[in-house]
């Protein structure tokens, strides 16, 4: 590339958005042009080493608070090729929608186009989905399984991090019939504290964090993982008491005729050509420790001894695979540049 791809980040000042200006900061064909913060009160620029001290002298940019009325013009002012929104559903709703004709590509890391049918927004998400035609024309941001959508995307909705950590071992047995017809995939995951986002709670303080379950069998994430996975499932999130990182358990039952081995064959092969999928051998099993800051998924799986029952791990960083380092993975494959690019 002799011009580099101009980005800019909206929503800056959370953790996918300090996530994706690291990434595009080292990012090899990409500028990153502009920054803008999303939801503050300040409604002056602040130099993004105040918000995040690990940029001190890395960028002269500062985090610009988006006005009320037309926020897309201020993006659009800074002439990019490419705009990632880390921000919340409804705000990403409306600027996806100003945006996706007036620029090569948006990336949109909430949750407002991962869903197909627009009645499903009012029920997991609690808004009414206002621009159910871009439903249509958003590509779901899944590299390993959407890829030959994404070159020329328009806008792209980043899969979750819990859909992403289920989803990279399910759907290829899903595809090929090796569940148990009548059986339901139970996925157990416990995700870092990060997850929850930057604004304080009680459950996320440094004295109160503790691995416990929530949104049991109720979870927001779950519709996105049984429609990009291809079967209904049963999804237990957790809070573990971490910073970063997902770690996935997957039960399920095998179809006549499929073992561990075929199941292994079956991902091994499909996976042999990713970059940032590892189906490790057997006998290791992976960790959160072992993704950090990376945007690899690594599987395991083993099968019980009558081999009628499977047991699927994975894990990923959910602020990289899940999220940041998705989106521009995404981005790359949209523009035709190396997906590897900057990861």
């Amino acid at each position: 590339m002799t011009t580099p791809i101009r980005a800019a980040v909206v929503g800056a000042s959370g953790y996918t958005g300090a996530e994706l200006i690291d990434i595009l900061l080292r990012h090899p064909h990409a500028s990153l042009v502009a920054l803008f913060g999303s939801g503050s009160k300040s409604r002056e620029p602040q130099p993004l080493a105040d918000l995040w001290p690990r940029f001190r002298d890395r960028t002269p940019l500062h985090v610009t608070p988006l006005p009320e009325r037309d926020p897309a013009a201020a993006i659009l002012a800074a002439e990019p090729d490419a705009v990632f929104l880390a921000t919340p559903h409804e705000a990403s709703l409306e600027l996806a929608a100003a945006l996706i004709d007036r620029v090569p590509v948006v990336v949109d890391l909430s949750a407002a186009f991962r869903l197909s049918d627009p009645a499903a927004y009012p029920k997991h998400y609690a808004f009414e989905h206002t621009h159910a035609s871009l439903l249509e024309r958003a590509v779901y941001g899944l590299p390993e399984l959407s890829r030959a959508r994404l070159p020329g995307a328009k806008l792209i909705a980043a899969p979750g991090c819990y859909p992403t950590s289920a989803i990279l071992p399910l759907a290829p047995l899903a595809a090929t019939g090796a569940i148990r017809p009548g059986c339901t995939p139970v996925i157990d995951s416990t995700s870092g504290v990060s997850g929850a986002g930057r604004s304080p709670s009680q459950r996320t303080l440094f004295c109160e964090v503790s691995q416990s379950p929530y949104g049991v069998l109720r979870h927001r994430h779950s519709p996105e993982i049984a429609q990009h996975a291809g079967t209904p499932v049963h999804f237990v999130p957790h809070l573990g008491p971490y910073d970063r990182g997902i770690l996935t358990t997957i039960h399920l039952d095998l179809a006549d005729a499929w073992t561990e081995p075929r199941a292994r064959d079956l991902l091994t092969t499909k996976y042999a050509s990713e970059p940032f999928v590892r189906v490790l051998p057997p006998g290791a099993w992976p960790s959160v420790g072992a993704v950090r800051n990376t945007n690899t998924c690594d599987i395991a799986l083993i099968a019980s001894e009558d081999a009628r029952h499977l047991v699927l791990c994975s894990a990923i960083d959910n602020l990289v695979k899940g999220a940041s380092g998705q989106a521009v993975q995404a981005m790359n494959a949209a523009l035709s540049l190396p997906e590897t690019a900057g990861l």
